[in-house]
């Protein structure tokens, strides 16, 4: 029977808190034990904790007063909104945490939003009602506008302190429904999977229906795979091997896959004496997730290729919206092209490619897909990378993802923000205020995801001094005018330095990198000419193109005249002289190249 059991997640605005409450829910159900119990328990990355974010999703499961409780803590940042969706189709309820300080945010409605779309039961509840600054009556109403219901539906906490947990206990008991009974055949739909290395692939699943126990014969519908099952059990958080999981429950599988491919998150596991039956066990599983950001991945030691294709795959597997594929750079060598969905989601890959896997990485500068149409060539092709954009002589038209922002502020704010849209290219649709309240307002905006990309967050922070909250979304392809912006460094193009700008933006960015790397590149002993060119062409070693920007950092010199002692004063010329053809030599015999720091391709990232 599945009567006592209840499956639900929490979901909020980053830092609202969602770690915290879930620290009090397993200390006060005695989950974990109080000697282990610390900060965070359900962050299990390093990152994680020092940052102080979540970024994977993680299932829990909590025994109270004979009811089975099994919660999904969520991240909250908008760069992680898939795992909240994936997190979402594997339960019957949520939370809706708010932080009774800042009031509904951005990414608070976006997860509402989602949480709605999936027809759960949404249980509003207003988090850190401890703190003197807390605005509690007008965060209540805030709630009560935007989920139409009354205070008394409204659960107040706190996450330091404990108070409110138990009363939260008990509403998620008596408002959350139970899992639906739909068959008796076996439904388990895969929500998240790890790699072990000595298990192999570990299946986060929620069985929708059937059971499934060690030594059943399974069948992977999407990938065709059939294998059996050699250990089932929960999470407590950590693993716990049990006999069964049952109808409703949320628990893990090992079935001794190894080969990564095999077990794709949103595929649909049922009992292998059902295959002929599978098209109507097919659970709806996730939308394809489409990456927004797009950087190349480079080794900066040829050898570690291997590492660094095993280390994505074993990400993908923890991370279903990370996509990448094989792309060999004339400088750089063979790597991968890879697809995030933001820069914070770019950022934690490369951080856990370097810590997990120890890689020395070089990160192309991030850019969006672009669709453009050629001459004598109907279709629309895709390019994600700078080195693939055309000459502009050879395009008829360029379209570039545009996104529909939502910006929550107090409205001090309002002038700062409408300039910074204005400068980013956004056009403005409408302003919404909470009805209650006219303090705070909503702003709706279109613009391109490329201005996203930049500096956009930091620059909105402090144009509201840290208080609007931001959320985007897709919205399709419009044209604009671009073109690719090649960096000479040496009279050597710098294929990962490459960025695609709006044609009349590109002398201010040519100009502001070349002032970059000027900054960081170290000097030599011959000198270095940093030059920004457009149209760059590379043909029969005749390069040209427009140089819009340049910048030359001069040669260090060694004194070759430093023990001469009087005398005349060609034998000192002629030492100078002989220097000179000795750096022209060297820049000739390619001796004259410049290695790059990589806080070089961070400059020209941040600019």
């Amino acid at each position: 029977m599945t009567d006592n059991i209840r499956n639900f997640c929490i979901i909020a605005h980053i830092d609202h808190g969602k770690s915290t409450l879930a620290d009090r829910l397993l200390e006060f159900t005695h989950t974990v034990e109080q000697r282990k119990m610390k900060e965070q328990i359900l962050d299990t990355m390093d990152l994680e904790r020092e940052r102080g974010i979540t970024i994977k999703l993680q299932p829990v499961r909590m025994d109270y007063q004979n009811y089975i409780l099994n919660l999904i803590d969520t991240p909250g940042h908008v760069d992680f909104t898939y795992e909240v969706s994936r997190s979402l189709a594997a339960v019957e309820g949520a939370l809706l945490l708010v932080d009774a300080t800042q009031g509904i945010q951005a990414q608070t409605l976006a997860n509402y939003h989602l949480a709605q779309e999936q027809g759960l039961t949404i249980i509003p509840v207003i988090n850190k009602i401890d703190l003197p600054s807390a605005r509690i009556k007008e965060t209540a109403q805030e709630l009560i506008d935007l989920l139409h219901c009354s205070a008394t539906d409204i659960v107040m906490v706190s996450g330091k302190t404990g108070q409110g947990i138990e009363e939260l206990l008990k509403t998620v008991i008596n408002k959350i429904p139970p899992p639906q009974i739909k068959n008796n055949h076996l439904q388990a739909l895969i929500f998240d999977s790890i790699y072990n290395d000595y298990k192999g692939v570990v299946a986060y699943v929620r069985i929708f229906g059937g059971e499934v126990k060690m030594g059943d014969k399974i069948h992977f519908i999407g990938t065709n795979k059939t294998s059996e099952i050699l250990e089932v059990g929960y999470f407590k958080p950590q693993f716990v091997k049990s006999a069964v999981l049952k109808t409703g429950e949320i628990g893990y599988l090992i079935s001794g896959i190894k080969d990564l491919s095999s077990c794709r998150v949103g595929d649909t596991i049922i009992n292998h004496d059902q295959i002929p039956n599978q098209k109507n066990l097919t659970l709806p599983g996730y939308k394809q997730i489409k990456s927004m950001v797009f950087a190349g991945f480079f080794c900066k030691e040829g050898i570690e290729y291997v590492d660094l294709r095993e280390g994505l795959e074993k990400i993908k597997l923890t991370d279903a919206s990370l996509f990448f594929e094989p792309e060999h750079s004339p400088a750089l060598g063979p790597g991968f092209r890879c697809g995030f969905l933001g820069l914070l989601h770019m950022e934690i890959i490369q951080e856990r490619l370097s810590r997990e896997y120890q890689l020395d990485l070089i990160v192309t500068t991030p850019s969006v897909a672009y669709q453009i149409k050629k001459k004598n060539n109907t279709n629309y092709l895709i390019i994600h990378s700078p080195q693939e954009l055309p000459n502009s002589g050879e395009i008829i038209e360029t379209l570039e993802p545009w996104v529909k922002v939502s910006i929550i502020t107090p409205k001090d704010y309002l002038g700062n923000l409408m300039s910074l849209m204005t400068e980013k290219r956004g056009v403005y649709l409408n302003t919404d205020y909470f009805s209650h309240d006219s303090a705070r307002l909503i702003l709706h905006y279109e613009m391109p995801l490329s201005s996203v990309l930049t500096d956009f967050y930091d620059k909105l922070k402090s144009s509201s001094s840290g208080y609007a909250s931001l959320n985007y979304e897709l919205i399709g392809y419009r044209s604009c005018q671009v073109e690719r912006l090649d960096i000479v460094i040496a009279e050597e193009k710098v294929d990962a330095l490459a960025t695609i700008v709006y044609q009349d933006e590109a002398y201010r960015v040519g100009r502001k990198i070349v002032e970059s790397l000027k900054e960081v590149l170290p000097r030599a002993m011959f000198e270095i000419k940093i030059q920004a060119v457009l149209g760059y062409q590379e043909q029969n070693a005749n390069k040209g193109g427009k140089i819009i920007a340049s910048e030359r950092i001069p040669p260090m010199r060694k004194d070759v005249t430093g023990y001469l002692y009087g005398g005349d004063i060609t034998r000192k010329r002629k030492l100078l002289e002989k220097q000179k053809r000795g750096k022209k030599k060297m820049r000739a015999l390619g001796k004259g190249r410049v290695d790059i720091p990589t806080t070089a391709y961070l400059s020209v990232l941040k600019r």
